[in-house]
């Protein structure tokens, strides 16, 4: 059951699962069913990111391994190799590594596994020294042994290789043999990957791939959900079916065959009509969602493509007065010069007069031609000028002062488009959770940089809530599935008649540095 809940991302309910079965197999002193506990709960650590804690599960691992009679070698060092791996920590990744490919107990696979691993992890620090070699003799092992998700793995980490030698023609090669594989073994996270690849070593194809990218991740997260919701429905009915056949067996003295046959049948019907009715719901739910990102895409998209066509049209219009209508004035102005030189002296100085206040007006036009043309990024104005006009608009429905800060060296243009949809789907979730709820007058949106991560702060001074009681509502819950997909974090701190602080951590990955 924890296995189950762990593939389609019920970390928690996992985890809680993991923990129940350990208490038995200590009472048991089942240790290679303790070894194999500890290590899946590490591997469960190392998807939400929490290297320390699997760190701390393999060793438990490993210890537990060492009071089993088993002569099998599993390779502790490769999973412990990839904690410091997602950690950062690359040179310890690569001690780990090295350690079990100086094991010779270990078999084949785990030694092609180790091999790929430990090359990435050197591409990565910049040390190409033997990695080719070690690429391509892992592929060739999986390949001979049929080892499909292995190989899949090889072409990512070989197009990765390439990219850095900047061999775009070969790296574009390996992520489509990747991506027609994942799409053959039907691995979704490996064919986004190959998606994301191929989106980046191709520009003038990017908006092709991720539009399958947004269109598959939709379709995946719904798959998730869906799988996750199904689950717990069927250990809610299996509980409720538990039940009744107790009190059915307690009963079935007194009620005769004719009267529990009824019950059973009208039971069975029930439940299969509850089913596919939450069926089609979470159906038209997952429809719905899809075609709502593609409409914020698009809008997004429009708004983008209109505020840069204001800026041509400042742009034009300040070299029209600054060409135009400054030279001819000068021309006039010059000509001016030249006749007052034929006139009586009494009306010169009225002459010099006029020519002044032409010069004046020159300067003026100058002046207003210039701060038309002030030099600005066009990306920023973009999209915080949408952002900027969302808070507005939400203000006068919720009658609050808005105020909106941002830092200029944010590149929006770099940053893709489904990355802003959420973030503004965010912002707006959040927006609307405090004109429902906050009866805030005042309220503040900020972005920032920090330590690569884009920083999202949005403060009101609302009627607050008690945060330790925790808040379950839709809103919420959207604004934290969104910053889950954006491989972000969010954070509300708030206190009773205190108002209320959303903190939203987003990884920031431009994509020309990606």
């Amino acid at each position: 059951m924890a296995k189950i809940k762990g593939f389609y991302r019920d970390y928690t309910g996992s985890e809680i699962l993991l923990i129940e079965a350990i208490k038995i197999f200590k009472e048991l002193n089942n240790y290679e069913s303790l070894k194999n506990s500890y290590n899946y709960l590490g591997l469960l650590q190392l998807d939400i990111n929490e290297h320390d804690r699997a760190l701390k599960y393999f060793q438990k691992s490993i210890e537990n391994y060492n009071k089993t009679n088993k002569k099998y070698y599993p390779a502790f060092f490769n999973n412990i190799g990839n904690a410091y791996y997602n950690g950062g920590q690359y040179k310890k990744a690569i001690e780990s590594y090295n350690k079990d490919l100086n094991n010779n107990n270990i078999n084949i696979t785990q030694y092609a596994t180790l091999l790929d691993n430990r090359a990435n992890c050197k591409l990565d620090l910049g040390d190409t020294t033997e990695i080719k070699k070690d690429f391509f003799r892992s592929l060739k092992i999986r390949d001979s042994l049929k080892i499909m998700p292995g190989v899949l793995m090889s072409y990512l980490r070989l197009a990765k290789y390439y990219t850095f030698l900047k061999d775009t023609t070969t790296a574009i090669n390996y992520s489509k043999k990747a991506n027609d594989l994942a799409k053959e073994l039907k691995n979704g996270r490996d064919y986004l990957a190959s998606l994301q690849q191929l989106a980046d070593l191709q520009p003038k194809n990017s908006k092709k791939y991720l539009d399958r990218y947004i269109q598959f991740n939709d379709s995946l997260i719904s798959e998730e959900r869906r799988a996750q919701n199904k689950f717990t429905r069927i250990e809610f009915e299996t509980d409720e079916h538990i039940e009744q056949n107790k009190l059915l067996s307690q009963q079935r003295i007194w009620i005769f065959s004719g009267s529990l046959a009824v019950l059973l049948i009208s039971t069975l019907l029930y439940f299969l009509r509850v089913q596919k009715v939450q069926n089609e719901k979470l159906q038209l739910e997952a429809e719905q969602q899809k075609a709502n990102e593609e409409v914020y895409v698009l809008t997004l998209q429009q708004q983008a493509k209109l505020e840069e066509e204001r800026v041509n049209e400042r742009n034009r219009i300040s070299a029209e007065l600054h060409d135009g209508i400054l030279g001819k004035l000068f021309g006039t102005r010059v000509s001016l010069g030249f006749l007052g030189m034929q006139m009586q002296p009494d009306t010169q100085e009225q002459h010099q007069t006029f020519l002044d206040e032409l010069q004046n007006i020159e300067k003026e036009i100058r002046d207003v031609s210039h701060r038309l043309s002030e030099n600005f990024d066009d990306a920023t104005v973009n999209f915080t000028t949408i952002i900027e006009q969302l808070l507005k608009d939400k203000s006068v429905i919720g009658n609050f002062k808005p105020t909106f800060t941002f830092d200029a060296t944010i590149a929006w243009k770099s940053i893709d488009e489904v990355t802003k949809a959420n973030v503004y789907r965010i912002i707006q979730e959040a927006l609307q959770n405090i004109i429902k709820h906050a009866q805030a007058k005042n309220v503040t949106l900020d972005f920032g940089l920090k330590n690569q991560n884009l920083l999202i702060t949005i403060t009101d001074d609302g009627v607050g809530f008690d945060s330790k009681k925790g808040k379950k509502g839709i809103g919420i819950k959207n604004i934290k599935a969104r910053v889950d997909k954006l491989s972000g974090s969010a954070n509300f701190f708030s206190k009773i008649d205190q108002g209320t602080t959303l903190t939203i951590k987003i990884p920031y990955i431009p994509k020309n540095a990606a």
